[in-house]
């Protein structure tokens, strides 16, 4: 057997030192997270937890059981859907503002509250859902949940003083045929806070969060992120691109420090499928970082995008968890004081 050359040992070498730098940096970049998901048994519910637990299942049971489907093809029920979201935002002490723009002969509405900054007003933290329902479908997880999430977060946080600007927007349009299209409500409204010359330094889409499984095996992923995450579909996602790695990671450390609750993150490529399927992506294309905060939708719902996604698939136990823990998270990311009612203990790597 004819044995390599030094030369070509000499190269493989450096091609395989140059190889394990690159993983090493994917690993670090991409998959790598502050502290450790939990793993344990959940805790009771804390007062708080079982308020908002309520109080998501009423906004769920209105935008979903009582409205059924929709959208542009039912517009009646999206006119509803935005009032009650708006009446709601007002009720809570907001002064409503509503980003109106015309397709074929209706309107359509982006709707949004806002807690001015203090010493940082010009920074801008974004949280957003979108209330729109695929056609055929009422949409209770998809996304009644994180337009529930968008909408209670806002009554929690209300009266509060961020040292970053905070707004809370419920987003038209999301669903085909506007998906990654310039009608698309959040595309509306990123290109708008551009052109503004606005400075958002986050923002966080509430993306279909309400089904979970500890079951081995729920869990789907696209290759070779199978190899990396758990199998069990009881976690939630911090998902962003490359460039909004660096917010993944400070808003899923923040989570794991307040609440306790399985979580797993990844800043990755938006070319993977699934990864930019949100309104996060109409950010990205502005140039501002945004990530997405998701139970993964089709890599773990059966009933995504089905007329079976109803509000009995929903958890709200755990919903009422992790929207908890968004806000402990929200006020870390705007600067606002939070009371902990879970002290949470923290592993790292």
């Amino acid at each position: 057997m004819k044995l390599l050359s030094r030369a070509a040992l000499t190269r493989l070498g450096i091609f395989s030192i140059i190889l394990g730098v690159i993983l090493g940096w994917g690993w670090f970049t991409t998959i790598r997270m502050p502290f450790s998901s939990y793993r344990r048994q959940l805790p009771p519910l804390n007062q708080q937890q079982i308020s908002l637990e309520k109080a998501l299942h009423q906004d769920v049971e209105i935008l979903s059981g009582k409205l059924g489907e929709h959208n542009f093809s039912n517009y009646k029920n999206l006119v509803v859907a935005a009032n009650y979201l708006e009446s709601s935002l007002a009720s809570a002490g907001y002064k409503v503002k509503r980003q109106t723009y015309k397709l074929g002969k209706y309107n359509y509405d982006n709707i949004e509250v806002e807690i001015p900054g203090s010493n940082r007003k010009d920074e801008i933290v974004v949280i957003g859902g979108h209330y729109d329902s695929v056609i055929d479908s009422p949409g209770a997880n998809d996304n009644a949940t994180g337009a529930a999430a968008v909408l209670e977060l806002a009554r929690a946080l209300a009266g509060k003083k961020p040292a970053r600007t905070l707004r809370f927007v419920e987003f038209v349009n999301e669903e085909p045929p506007f998906f990654q299209t310039a009608d698309m409500g959040s595309v509306v409204y990123a290109k708008r806070s551009h052109k503004a010359g606005e400075k958002i330094v986050a923002m966080l889409s509430l993306e279909t969060m309400g089904y979970y499984s500890d079951e081995p095996g729920t869990q789907k992923y696209p290759f070779p992120l199978n190899l990396v995450y758990p199998s069990s579909g009881n976690f939630i996602g911090f998902i962003g691109n490359i460039k909004s790695g660096d917010l993944v990671r400070e808003a899923i450390a923040s989570f794991r420090r307040h609440v306790q609750f399985p979580s797993e993150g990844a800043a990755l490529p938006a070319q993977i499928p699934g990864v930019g399927w949100s309104d996060q992506w109409s950010f990205w294309q502005e140039g501002y970082p945004g990530i997405m905060v998701t139970d993964t939708a089709p890599y773990r719902y059966p009933y995504y995008h089905t007329a079976q996604d109803t509000i009995d698939k929903i958890n709200f136990d755990r919903l009422a968890r992790v929207v908890a823990g968004l806000e402990s998270v929200i006020g870390d990311l705007a600067g606002i004081e939070i009371d902990e009612p879970v002290e949470q203990t923290r592993v790292d790597f």
